[in-house]
C-alpha cells in the first residue's frame, strides 16, 4: 500500500507542476485572469482547510490515549488554543507572525514530505523547517514589497520589524534560504534514493515558479489548496483505510464534512465583522492569515501530541 500511496503522490505532484506552470505562465504572458482575493478566500476555506476538518476524529483518539470520553474537553481545548492564537495576535503580532512562520515552515516542510521520510529525529526535524521555509521565503524574494503590504496588512506596525527584513533582503539572505532549502530537498531525495523522491524537487520546483509569476497571495492560494492539503487528505485517507484508500477518501469526506463546514460558517462570519472596518480585500487577507494561524497551532499541538504518544 506504500508504494501505492507514493505513487499517488509522486503523479499528484507532477500534475500539480504541469498545471502550476501553465497557469502561472498563462496568467503572466498572456494575462489570463487572475484569482481574486475573495476568490483565494473561497477555495482556502473550501479545499486548503478542508484537511484540518478530521482534526475531530484524531482528537477522539488522543482522548483515549488519556483515558478521557468526554469529546467536548478536546473541542474546547482547540478552541481556547485558537482564541489564544488571536488574542496573542493582537497584543505582539511582530512575535505572533515570527513564530507562526517558522511553526508553519515546520509544517508544510514535513507535511509534503513525510510520505516517503518516515525517521523522526532532531536532523529532520530541522531539515523540514528548511524545506518549508521555502514556502515563506519565496514571496519575500520574488515580490519583496507586495509581501511586506500583506504584513502590514496584518498589524505589523513594529519599524524594526521592516528594518530587519530591509536587512535580510539587502545581503541577499533570502536567496542563502533558497539555496539552503534546495540543499536540503536535494539531501532528502537522496536518502534511500527511488524515483518517487524526485516528487520533492518537483514540489520545489512549483513553489518556485509560482511566486515568480504570480502574487503572493494567489502563489500561496494554489500550493496550500492543491499541494498541501490534497497530500495531507492523501495521507489521512490512507491512514483511515490503509488496504482501501478509495474508501478511505469517502470516509474522510464523510466524517470531515460537518466540521468543515462549521468552519466555513465562523470564517464567512469573521469576514462580514472585519468587512464592517476594513476595505473587503484587506479584511480577507486579515481572515485568512490571522485565521489560518490560529487553526494551524492546535492543529500542530494536535499532530505532536498523537506522534509522541505512539512512540
Amino acid at each position: 500500500m506504500n508504494n501505492f500511496i507514493n505513487k499517488i503522490n509522486s503523479i499528484h505532484s507532477l500534475i500539480f507542476f504541469l498545471a502550476a506552470t501553465i497557469y502561472s505562465i498563462s496568467v503572466y504572458k498572456f494575462k489570463l485572469m487572475q484569482l481574486s482575493p475573495l476568490m483565494c478566500f473561497f477555495l482556502i476555506l473550501i479545499i486548503g482547510v478542508s484537511h484540518g476538518a478530521y482534526d475531530h476524529i484524531k482528537g477522539r483518539s488522543l482522548l483515549k490515549i488519556y483515558n478521557i470520553n468526554n469529546i467536548f474537553i478536546f473541542y474546547l481545548s482547540y478552541i481556547l488554543v485558537g482564541l489564544i492564537v488571536i488574542f496573542t495576535w493582537f497584543v505582539t503580532p511582530s512575535i505572533s507572525l515570527l513564530i507562526f512562520l517558522i511553526f508553519a515552515s515546520f509544517h508544510f516542510g514535513k507535511e509534503d514530505s513525510q510520505f516517503l521520510l518516515k525517521k523522526r529525529s532532531i536532523t529532520y526535524s530541522i531539515f523540514f523547517v528548511f524545506k518549508g521555509l521555502l514556502v515563506v521565503t519565496a514571496p519575500l524574494y520574488f515580490n519583496f514589497v507586495e509581501t511586506i503590504n500583506i504584513f502590514k496588512l496584518l498589524l505589523i506596525e513594529n519599524e524594526n520589524f521592516y528594518r530587519y527584513l530591509d536587512w535580510i533582503e539587502s545581503k541577499n539572505i533570502l536567496i542563502t534560504i533558497i539555496s539552503l532549502s534546495f540543499l536540503v530537498n536535494i539531501l532528502l531525495t537522496i536518502v534511500n534514493f527511488k524515483i518517487s523522491n524526485l516528487t520533492l524537487l518537483l514540489d520545489f520546483a512549483s513553489i518556485l515558479i509560482l511566486n515568480y509569476f504570480l502574487s503572493p497571495l494567489i502563489a500561496f492560494t494554489i500550493y496550500f489548496c492543491f499541494l498541501h492539503s490534497i497530500r495531507h487528505i492523501i495521507a489521512i485517507a490512507n491512514e483511515v483505510n490503509n488496504r482501501n484508500f478509495y474508501d478511505g477518501l469517502k470516509e474522510f469526506i464523510k466524517k470531515a464534512s460537518t466540521l468543515a463546514i462549521v468552519t466555513v460558517i465562523l470564517f464567512i462570519l469573521a469576514l462580514i465583522i472585519t468587512y464592517n472596518y476594513f476595505e473587503i480585500n484587506d479584511a480577507i487577507l486579515k481572515i485568512i492569515f490571522i485565521g489560518l494561524a490560529s487553526l494551524t497551532f492546535p492543529h500542530i499541538l494536535l499532530e505532536y501530541l498523537l506522534e509522541k504518544n505512539e512512540k
